[in-house]
């Protein structure tokens, strides 16, 4: 008797995707560049020092010299994985760095991790820009099919994050880690390439001018948008 035929997956193209590179991504209100630390340690040590808050959930940090930091910054530029950008403000001076991580080319999955925003950058239109562009970069040039975000379960502003920006929510990994001598269970966050044509209208909807008002009020959210509470 012929065994019955059992499910399996749908026929996907197998060609690995191109690894990130040192590209220029530019944004109405600042860009994404390749961490230069020769160009960025100064602005960037001015916009972390002395807010130690952004460090907590870190694996390093925070610095307490310049020195430190800058060395730090230069180990940071040789590294592929994590993969590291400096996000820019109209000024082009530094002020938060990003990275895409966890690379997987031959299952074309990429993570937006170590997000590292200064108080300058943080519940800005450039803040929320930096992610859209990133995420664009993963999905339409470099053609990755899942878009992780994950973050310490206890760190609740990234996980609200990530829902705003339009990930969903797919579980704890229980003892995940280790970090700082401390035991981290990690929540996990993902975006496919199926669902991105949606989030990038509802990016680019809600960072457009008409949807402010003179003092800068937001008129639709972006949570909304994403069907997420307000």
């Amino acid at each position: 008797m012929k065994a019955a035929a059992r499910p399996i997956g749908p026929a996907v193209d197998p060609t690995p995707a191109p690894r990130p590179g040192p590209v220029m991504l530019a944004g109405r209100y600042g860009s994404v560049v390749r961490l230069n630390a020769g160009r960025d340690a100064g602005n960037l040590w001015k916009a972390l020092h002395s807010h130690d808050d952004v460090w907590t959930y870190m694996e390093y940090g925070p610095f307490a010299a310049e020195r430190q930091f800058a060395d730090w910054l230069i180990e940071r530029e040789t590294l592929s994985d994590p993969y590291s950008y400096a996000v820019l403000d109209r000024d082009g001076r530094a002020v938060g760095i990003v990275t895409l991580m966890s690379i997987r080319p031959d299952m074309r999955v990429i993570e937006a991790g170590n997000i590292l925003y200064s108080p300058a950058l943080q519940r800005t239109l450039l803040g929320t820009e930096t992610q859209y562009l990133l995420a664009r970069y993963a999905f339409e040039t470099l053609g990755y099919r899942r878009y992780e975000w994950k973050c310490d379960s206890l760190n609740a502003p990234s996980r609200r994050a990530a829902l705003r920006y339009g990930f969903i929510f797919e579980g704890i990994f229980r003892q995940h880690m280790i970090v700082k001598s401390r035991s981290r269970d990690t929540a996990w966050f993902s975006m496919l390439d199926s669902e991105w044509p949606v989030r990038k209208s509802n990016f680019e909807r809600w960072l457009a001018p008409e949807n402010f008002d003179r003092e800068g009020r937001q008129k639709t959210s972006l949570a909304a948008l994403n069907g997420q509470k307000a």
